[in-house]
């Protein structure tokens, strides 16, 4: 059976050019791995209070539910003021409660990311690499990922219309997908 992989977007943004690019990789993934798009911008901000007898409100459970169908974790973020955008840090709370439920633990999970300067969102994705270990995410060490986004690189479909690009992006879809098939239980 094909992994799925829970994908979360840390650009709310319709057009986002990392929304693009994780399209992008889905096309790339297809018959390898199965990804479910996680909607993230409908979750509350995390609020304790908000949990009632260990269910939170109804996108946060919507969330979870997800989280749980699924094998793996792709993060695919920007980069705000060099750090994770907020939505994302917020889907981590949501997922790391209530204590001793949490929905990160032992997920083989990937973070990539695209931005229009030159560094891709490499200082995003150090801070996002330290949040997954601790939320007991099993992060793929290697390839990293920065792209330098560049618009004529995608086609409106989601195929990636660059030569160089396509071949970059597929060669972290099949070490991603290696990652997860390591660790799935057998």
């Amino acid at each position: 059976m094909t992994p799925t992989v829970a994908v979360l977007v840390g650009s709310l943004r319709a057009g986002s050019i990392n929304r693009t690019l994780a399209h992008a990789l889905g096309k790339l993934a297809e018959g390898t791995l199965a990804f479910d798009f996680v909607e993230i911008g409908d979750l509350p901000h995390y609020n304790d209070d908000l949990w009632q007898d260990g269910k939170g409100p109804a996108p946060v459970e919507r969330f979870k539910a997800q989280l749980a169908r699924a094998d793996a974790v792709l993060l695919v973020t920007p980069e705000y003021n060099r750090a994770v955008p907020g939505v994302l840090c917020n889907a981590f709370d949501w997922g790391s409660r209530p204590y001793g439920r949490s929905s990160w633990d032992n997920k083989p999970a990937a973070c990539c990311g695209a931005s229009p300067g030159a560094i891709g969102t490499a200082a995003a994705q150090v801070h996002l690499k330290a949040q997954m270990v601790t939320l007991g995410m099993v992060p793929m060490g290697k390839p990293e990922f920065y792209l330098a986004f560049k618009a004529d690189q995608f086609a409106a479909d989601g195929r990636v219309t660059d030569d160089s690009t396509r071949g970059f992006l597929q060669g972290f879809v099949n070490a991603f997908a290696a990652h997860v098939e390591r660790l799935r239980p057998h």
